[in-house]
C-alpha cells in the first residue's frame, strides 16, 4: 500500500519548491493534498501538474499569517475531506537587510511569514487533528515544520530570517512535547535549495560558486531532495520519531 494512502495533508506554500515537490511526493503516494497559498495561478498550475497521479489535489488562497484566512482553510478541510492526518508547514522567506539598516516593518514580516504563520496554523489544524487522533494510530498523524540550516548557524543580511527559523526549530520541540502522544512533530532544515525564491542569486555565478564552497556536497541542494525528507517524517516510516529537526543541507556545517 502507498504510504500516504487513505491520508489527507495540508501543505502551506505549496505553490512551488519545496512546497509543490512535497505535495506531488504525497499525491504520487496515493494521499490527498491541499495546497495552500497566496497566489491562485501558482496553486492552480502546481494542482495541474499533479492531477495525473494517484491521489487528490484541493487548492486554497489563504495568507497564513491571517487569523480570518485560517479560519476559512479550516472550514473547507473540514467541507472537503472531514479530517486531517499531516500538516507541512512550509509557507518562508525574506527579503535580506543587514541588521543596522533593517527596517521593523521587513524584520515584522520575516517573524510574521516564517513564525507566526507556524504557530497560527498549528494552532488551528493541530486541534481539527486531534478530533480524530486520539482515536487513531500515532503513526497516521504528523506535523513537519520546514525550518532552515539558517537557524542553526547565522548569516549576514539574514538576520531576521535567522531568529524566525531558528525559533521555528524551538518551537516544533515544545509543539511535540504538547500534542505527544497522539501527533508527532518534527521540524526539516534545508541548506542552500535551488527554488524560485533563491533563482536570482544562483544567476550571479561567483554567489553559485560561493555556496558550492561552503557545502560538502559540492553543489545546490534541489527540492525534490527536501522534499523526501519531509515525506519521511510525515510517514508511518518516522513513527519514533518526534521533536527532532533532520538537518538536509549538503555537508554545509561540517564545511
Amino acid at each position: 500500500m502507498a504510504r500516504f494512502s487513505g491520508r489527507t495533508a495540508v501543505v502551506t506554500g505549496g505553490g512551488s519548491g519545496i512546497g509543490a515537490m512535497t505535495a506531488k511526493r504525497i499525491v504520487s503516494e496515493g494521499g490527498t493534498v491541499i495546497l495552500v497559498g497566496r497566489t491562485e495561478e501558482k496553486l492552480k498550475r502546481t494542482a495541474t501538474d499533479l492531477k495525473d497521479l494517484e491521489g487528490t489535489v484541493f487548492t486554497f488562497v489563504a495568507d497564513v499569517t491571517k487569523q480570518e484566512d485560517i479560519d476559512l482553510l479550516t472550514s473547507f478541510i473540514k467541507e472537503k475531506t472531514g479530517s486531517l492526518h499531516i500538516l507541512i508547514n512550509n509557507a518562508g522567506g525574506s527579503q535580506g537587510s543587514p541588521i543596522l539598516e533593517m527596517s521593523e516593518e521587513n524584520w515584522d514580516h520575516a517573524q510574521a511569514v516564517n513564525l507566526k504563520s507556524v504557530f497560527l496554523v498549528s494552532k488551528a489544524l493541530g486541534k481539527l487533528m486531534l478530533n480524530t487522533a486520539k482515536e487513531n494510530h500515532l503513526e497516521d498523524y504528523a506535523i513537519v515544520n520546514v525550518a532552515s540550516l539558517s537557524g542553526h548557524k547565522a548569516g549576514a543580511q539574514i538576520p531576521h530570517y535567522s531568529a524566525a527559523k531558528a525559533a521555528v526549530i524551538n518551537f516544533t520541540r515544545a509543539l511535540a512535547v504538547e500534542l505527544s502522544p497522539h501527533i508527532r512533530v518534527n521540524s526539516v532544515s534545508p541548506g542552500f535549495v535551488e527554488t524560485p525564491l533563491t533563482e536570482a542569486g544562483l544567476k550571479n555565478e561567483r554567489f553559485e560558486a560561493s555556496i558550492k564552497r561552503n557545502t560538502a556536497l559540492n553543489r545546490v541542494g534541489q527540492p525534490n531532495e527536501i522534499a523526501n525528507v519531509i515525506a519521511f517524517a510525515a510517514s508511518a516510516e518516522a513513527s519514533y520519531m518526534t521533536g527532532s529537526d533532520l538537518l538536509v543541507d549538503g555537508g554545509w556545517l561540517i564545511v
